[in-house]
């Protein structure tokens, strides 16, 4: 007996208008796909637009805080510094020259050398109490200088370095370093004093431990220390002494100053 042959089924054709419909159903599809893409790109696009702006808007309100309708901030006005007038902490050196028509009324130490008429007390009290304590071996060497004793001392040392073949400019700044031009001297106010031989051997004497110790109580200070002399522009000079007051003296002291770090701290004290 033979097996039938089971024939393939032939698959139906699908009808025209069932395929026309399928045709517009995916148009549909992919118009509707375009339009929301265009949508979300218009969305993300007035979204970046909005941010901007808002930015741009921020800023400017921030400008207009920072300088009032955009005008540029004011500029500080310099701090007005006090100023200075006590006889005793006039400042002469190299910044501060004293005027033509400077005058100080000076009273005798002795027969030759003369210190401020208002200072003197203190200066013979300091000496006075010196000798008490045991130191002899005291004595002032120099004082009150005239502008023109002082240009005749800076002239002198300025020629003996031109005599040792130095230039003009390195004679003055050699004098620079010791002696005052005129009219910038402490000797020139009449409130310096320079004690026995005028050098730093001084430093060795028991005349100079007593001056640091007991000094200020007189109100006299060492002038130029020798960890001071960038700002003092004078070399150390140990023999070299200055009345400014005792009260100033002992504040100079505790506060590590010379004196024009003390005045510019007075001049600025209570502005900051």
């Amino acid at each position: 007996m033979k097996r039938k042959t089971k024939r393939p089924t032939k698959r139906r054709p699908i009808p025209k208008t069932v395929e026309r419909k399928l045709n517009k159903k995916k148009v549909a599809i992919t118009i509707a796909i375009f339009v929301l893409l265009i949508i979300f790109i218009v969305k993300i696009t007035t979204k970046e637009d909005s941010v901007e702006t808002s930015t741009r808007d921020n800023n400017t309100e921030t400008n207009e805080t920072a300088g009032v309708n955009n005008e540029p901030p004011q500029e500080e006005q310099p701090i007005e510094k006090k100023e200075i007038t006590d006889w005793n902490l006039r400042l002469a050196n190299f910044e501060n020259v004293l005027p033509e028509d400077f005058t100080v009324e000076v009273a005798n130490i002795d027969e030759t050398r003369q210190f401020d008429a208002r200072a003197i007390q203190y200066l013979n009290q300091m000496i006075n109490d010196m000798k008490k304590d045991g130191v002899k071996d005291v004595w002032v060497q120099s004082a009150y200088r005239s502008v023109e004793r002082q240009k005749e001392l800076y002239d002198n040392s300025v020629n003996k370095y031109l005599k040792q073949g130095k230039t003009q400019e390195e004679a003055e700044r050699l004098t620079d370093e010791y002696i005052n031009r005129p009219g910038s001297s402490d000797h020139n106010l009449g409130l310096a004093v320079d004690f026995n031989f005028v050098n730093n051997e001084f430093e060795e004497t028991k005349a100079f431990k007593w001056l640091k110790e007991h000094g200020e109580d007189y109100g006299f200070i060492l002038r130029y220390p020798s960890d001071k002399e960038e700002i003092t522009k004078i070399a150390y000079e140990s023999w070299h002494w200055r009345y400014v007051g005792a009260d100033h003296a002992k504040k100079m002291n505790e506060l590590n100053m010379c004196l024009e770090e003390y005045i510019e701290y007075l001049q600025n004290e209570g502005t900051e």
